[in-house]
């Protein structure tokens, strides 16, 4: 028998707050996936193991409460997170802007 509407988006919220903690403590952040070179072999399999734990989680908890309306939250929240961390990881920013105070710079070179 399926949850009550009410108890069926709190639990699919829980779940979705628990599924970015996840992603929070394998991966790194987007800013970070985005500051970093492209491609990377390391974030991607941070990314893969991340999305393989939050896919068992979502289909235990889902199946545990028999209800369809979990597994649509979790469900999101996985595609959501992974296409963002996956998009920043192919990205490829460029140079970084060089900071004020690198000597390198042709800025303040005092002439």
């Amino acid at each position: 028998m399926a949850l009550k509407p009410q108890e069926s988006l709190a639990t699919g919220a829980a779940l979705a707050f628990g599924i970015i903690a996840l992603y929070d403590h394998f991966m790194p952040s987007v800013a970070d996936h985005k500051a970093a070179p492209a491609n990377l072999d390391v974030l991607d399999k941070s990314r893969l193991h991340a999305t393989g734990v939050a896919v068992a989680i979502v289909a235990g908890v889902s199946l545990l409460a028999k209800d369809p309306t979990i597994f649509v939250i979790g469900g999101t929240t996985i595609v959501a997170l992974d296409f963002s961390h996956r998009y920043a990881n192919a990205s490829d920013q460029g140079q970084p802007i060089a900071p004020a105070n690198n000597p390198t710079s042709n800025q303040n070179t005092g002439s």
